[in-house]
């Protein structure tokens, strides 16, 4: 039986965080470098409205990298020439995840990226042809996540109902909605744990990349 008759056809992924290493340890290393508590930069985005507003604004397209870096450097004290760049420079491409992208598509999933942008910087974008059938990007889009608008355009660029979807995404929050319109969900928290479920949603055996993942 093949994947189409037992698994979900389609496969929507986030960038960072997923496709991407731990976006929150290179904000734990950016803050160590520029002498602040461990934490700061996500504490400052989980409770400070300027700093949500100004994240939302980069993310829509709404606020622009400079005012962006400005914004934020001033809340944190620190410089702002080169913050993004500073602030993301430990994140790196997850290559166990890319090649689950690779395989999925070879074994005939139709694949997509959904994410969030931090500007317009950030991404491999020379790899999307190989890895992604349609690409959302929020700040192309003007919507971001949680935005139940970013979902439909995710499976609207693959072609695909979302009911025929499966969506991945490191924060927990940006799961629900796609849930709403009926994708299947995977809570990243680790590579392991995601190819074993995505083994099974896609009906497309991973864990040939999960050895030696802990």
């Amino acid at each position: 039986m093949s994947h189409e008759e037992r698994g979900r056809p389609g496969l929507l992924v986030d960038w960072g965080g997923v496709m991407t290493s731990d976006v929150f340890t290179s904000f734990a290393a950016f803050c160590a470098r520029e002498g602040l508590a461990e934490d700061a930069v996500a504490q400052l985005f989980r409770s400070d409205l300027t700093a949500r507003g100004l994240l939302a604004g980069l993310e829509t397209g709404s606020v622009t990298e400079d005012e962006f870096e400005q914004g934020i450097a001033e809340l944190l004290h620190v410089p702002a020439a080169g913050f993004i760049g500073r602030l993301m420079r430990d994140v790196r491409v997850e290559p166990r995840m890319t090649e689950a992208v690779r395989m999925a598509r070879r074994a005939g999933v139709v694949t997509g990226l959904v994410s969030n942008s931090w500007g317009s910087g950030g991404y491999p974008r020379e790899q999307f042809a190989e890895l992604f059938a349609g690409v959302v990007i929020s700040g192309e889009a003007k919507v971001r996540k949680p935005s139940r608008e970013i979902y439909e355009l995710g499976a609207r660029a693959i072609g695909l109902p979302p009911g025929r979807c499966v969506f991945v995404d490191d924060l927990r929050g940006n799961l629900k909605p796609a849930l709403e319109l009926g994708m299947a969900v995977v809570h990243h928290t680790s590579v392991h744990s995601t190819l074993s479920q995505l083994s099974d949603l896609l009906a497309v055996d991973l864990s040939v990349l999960s050895k030696g993942i802990r």
